[in-house]
């Protein structure tokens, strides 16, 4: 069975395709929204067992487990860009078990906008947003929501943040102090015109985000802010040392094919 850490939109594409080849798949997307997706986009294969779904944290150990129980024979990281601790879990536990462990790594945007800001991290991206104005629009997710909401440098600042509209997502905005008024709970990706209108309706003075590619919006995200004149603090991606890297899903199936073998499709022998 193949084993892909499938959190986004592309890890539910590549799914999708390794099910449509007739590969078992056994796919973690870490939440019970993440795992919904998977099962609605893949609900036929789903139906018929030849998709399984974790839609929980899977810690190393856990992992492991859940890799020995579906007989995983190729492991294939389709995580998130900036989800460095899941990616360094699945390449020791692969070079343990002698697994072959394939990365599918998404596009970078590259565009000349100007008044972009380049940090190393999120304490870097906190201390130059705080040095752009006193409204900082955060694009950056939930899961670094506290990086920024407990910095000393952002304490007299207002963020607002867009965030996915689930309950413990935006029990965590409450948590953190986030009021309703600065939070935004919206599914993206969204248009240039969307962003330049949310960017325009909380008066931000900057733009924090990631570089998580096309696919992540990241482009229509730059080009708004730059149609408003808006800087823009942009986090880098994290950089590992893959040892197969992927950057099409066409390389991924090829992956797939040369190290898991015919005799393990689901409609083989």
């Amino acid at each position: 069975m193949i084993f892909v850490a499938a959190g986004t939109r592309d890890g539910r594409e590549i799914v999708k395709m390794l099910l449509e080849r007739g590969f078992a798949v056994a796919a973690s997307a870490a939440s019970a929204y993440g795992g919904r997706l998977l099962t609605d986009s893949c609900a036929e294969w789903f139906a018929h067992g030849k998709l399984h779904v974790n839609d929980e944290p899977l810690p190393r150990d856990a992992m492991l487990a859940y890799w020995r129980e579906h007989d995983v024979t190729v492991v294939v990281d389709a995580s998130h860009p900036y989800a460095v601790h899941v990616s360094k879990t699945m390449m020791s536990l692969a070079a343990e078990t002698e697994i072959p462990y394939i990365r599918y790594e998404r596009d970078l945007t590259q565009l000349p906008v100007s008044g972009l800001q380049v940090a190393a991290d999120y304490d870097g991206a906190a201390e130059m947003a705080a040095s752009c104005g006193k409204t900082v629009f955060l694009t950056t997710g939930s899961h670094s929501l506290r990086q920024f909401t407990e910095h000393p440098a952002l304490r007299d600042h207002r963020i607002v943040a867009r965030v996915l509209p689930t309950v413990d997502v935006i029990s965590l905005c409450a948590e953190l102090g986030l009021q309703p008024k600065d939070i935004i709970a919206m599914q993206g990706p969204f248009s240039r015109e969307l962003n330049r209108a949310m960017f325009a309706q909380y008066a931000a003075d900057v733009i924090v985000t990631k570089n998580s590619g096309t696919v992540g919006g990241t482009d229509t995200k730059l080009l708004a802010a730059q149609d408003l004149g808006i800087p823009v603090v942009m986090i880098d991606r994290p950089k590992l040392a893959y040892p197969h890297l992927a950057q099409s899903v066409d390389a991924v199936l090829s992956f797939v094919e040369e190290h898991d073998g015919i005799h393990q499709k689901t409609d083989g022998d």
